[in-house]
């Protein structure tokens, strides 16, 4: 006799990239096994790539690897809040002395996706020439190394960039090598490449914040919680 099939709750959430709505189930005792063991490993790719392969699973209509990074974050978020607990209780520092930790419980459904305000993919340049630029994906983050200083700023960059406008002329990402890209970004003065750089330090991030008091100084701080390794328990 076959044994009886198990049904699975189905969820609906809204991609903060795009505002489309998709539907997603959440984690089965296979995934969250995957997940577990990517965990023990502690290595940063395995981690990644366990999470693409639990949203590619858990949802329909969508390809995490195309997905930017904020989008993969905020869906496995929902996934996890589903699946495992509406609340996450975490450890924070606390921001008056930077060493006193407290125990904080999160409620992940109050937990977003939040853009700068003047935030935009259009890096101008000079009157003529702009940049269009691209949210990183996950695989985009695979072998940068941040540690390398610029090194690793300029290989983000370098698979970040879609379009870059010289007047009415488009250059396509694809028709370029990456040595004329780098040879283009060399020649930009502070202000220019510092306009890049805005592009990454303003695009959506998943971001929380909530108030801590120290229990040694009874003082109250904010502190900002930013993507996913800081909900993940």
């Amino acid at each position: 006799m076959a044994l009886p099939k198990l049904n699975t709750p189905q969820h609906e959430l809204e991609l903060p990239s795009t505002g489309g709505k998709i539907k997603f189930r959440p984690f089965l005792v296979k995934e969250q096994k995957l997940l577990m063991m990517a965990q023990e490993s502690d290595k940063e790719e395995e981690i990644s790539e366990a999470v693409m392969n639990i949203i590619d699973s858990c949802t329909t209509g969508i390809d995490a690897r195309k997905l930017p990074i904020f989008d993969i974050e905020y869906v496995f978020l929902k996934l996890r809040t589903k699946s495992v607990g509406e609340t996450a209780n975490i450890k924070v520092k606390c921001p008056d002395d930077n060493k006193t930790f407290v125990d904080v419980t999160i409620k992940l459904d109050e937990v977003a996706v939040h853009m700068t305000a003047d935030h935009t993919n259009v890096v101008q340049l000079t009157d003529n020439i702009k940049m269009i630029m691209k949210y990183p994906l996950m695989n985009d983050m695979k072998g940068v190394d941040f540690d390398d200083g610029i090194s690793g700023t300029f290989s983000l960059i370098s698979k970040c960039v879609h379009e870059i406008h010289d007047g009415d002329n488009i250059h396509n990402r694809i028709d370029m090598t990456d040595i004329e890209l780098n040879d283009f970004i060399d020649t930009m003065d502070t202000q220019q490449f510092e306009k890049i750089m805005d592009f990454f330090n303003t695009m959506p991030k998943l971001r929380h914040a909530i108030t801590v008091v120290n229990p040694k100084t009874k003082k109250k701080g904010e502190v900002m919680l930013e993507g996913l390794d800081s909900f993940l328990v």
